[in-house]
């Protein structure tokens, strides 16, 4: 038997800067996984604090979480809220660029 610990791993505990939590959507953006994507939001807003991103995106804290679940389906209104609350942008190219 071997004595290895294991702890739990979260995103959270790695996102400490802006440049980290940019870089950690485009990524999840980048896997065209919408479920992944309102997971690493959630992420985001958990690094940032919930209460002050639902206080910036007009929702309330239970329903941010609830929206950001993977499986929570946000609609693009919501999703566009959320991600201007955490101070980020969405940045269109093409696809072969």
């Amino acid at each position: 038997m071997s004595n290895l610990k294991t702890k739990p791993w979260d995103a959270v505990d790695h996102l400490k800067t802006e440049e980290d939590m940019a870089a950690y959507l485009e990524a999840a953006l980048e896997e065209d996984d919408p479920e992944l994507i309102s997971a690493v939001l959630g992420d985001i807003a958990r690094a940032k604090g919930l209460s002050e991103v639902a206080d910036r995106s007009g929702l309330s804290p239970e329903e941010l979480s609830q929206k950001m679940l993977p499986d929570g389906k946000p609609d693009f209104a919501t999703v566009l809220k959320i991600v201007r609350a955490l101070g980020l942008r969405f940045h269109a190219t093409t696809a072969t660029g």
